[in-house]
């Protein structure tokens, strides 16, 4: 039988923490790295008998994650965001699986804005999540980390849920730190590059059809483009 370890990262994140844990009650072991909650996230972790606290300094997305990785007791690992959901269906996929591999992608369906989003580019939208510690780790980048592996790789079938932004003052606000993490100073880039990304976004991939959330998302996304080349 599959024993599974979850990592979850935190900080001030008892929006909906509940529900996350809950999703994850059939994990042997959740493991939270929090870096310094100063809200109700701690004590809402402490209701769940499957999880456990570790408190840790931030050092950027990917090695925070990968020192939770570290510390967990399992070789299997799931990392999930702390506004992220576990479906009764992939958790179901999770623990009937044939493990043929050492890594598995896990799709995302994404709320922006209280509406779930298929185009955009925003779905499946896969993230490697699911691996055997001993054959990944993540990288070391501080914003737009991911799972590094040699071995080979598959997709699953059943998606989690992501709330992403509930409104457009939290998109700005995230997207503005990441900006600044991630900054690239390239001004003609910051001239041209919004454009496209406003076109790729709302056109190529049919972002329109989601309406006016297509059309708000299109848009950040290309300022948060901007933002990022402009920084320097």
């Amino acid at each position: 039988m599959l024993k599974l370890s979850i990592v979850i990262l935190t900080f001030n994140s008892q929006k909906h923490l509940s529900k996350v844990l809950n999703s994850c009650r059939f994990a042997n072991e959740v493991l939270i790295v929090d870096s310094g909650s100063t809200d109700n996230t701690l004590d809402i972790a402490n209701t769940f008998k499957n999880t456990n606290i570790v408190h840790q300094k931030w050092l950027g997305f990917g090695k925070q994650k990968q020192a939770g990785v570290e510390v967990c007791s399992n070789e299997w690992i799931f990392v999930l965001d702390s506004d992220e959901i576990i479906t009764d269906a992939l958790k179901d996929e999770i623990l009937n699986m044939d493990f043929t591999c050492k890594a598995y992608f896990v799709p995302r369906l994404n709320y922006f804005f209280g509406k779930a989003i298929k185009h955009c580019g925003l779905y499946p939208d896969a993230t490697l999540r699911l691996f055997d510690k001993n054959f990944a780790k993540f990288s070391q980048d501080k914003v737009h980390e991911k799972v590094e592996t040699k071995e080979k790789t598959d997709i699953l079938k059943n998606h989690m849920l992501h709330f992403a932004y509930e409104n457009i003052e939290e998109f700005i606000a995230k997207q503005n730190r990441y900006s600044s993490l991630n900054k690239k100073n390239r001004i003609l880039k910051a001239i041209f590059s919004p454009h496209w990304t406003f076109f790729k976004i709302y056109f190529l991939r049919l972002g329109f059809l989601e309406g006016w959330h297509g059309f708000v998302i299109a848009k950040l996304y290309a300022q948060y483009t901007f933002w990022k080349y402009v920084k320097g």
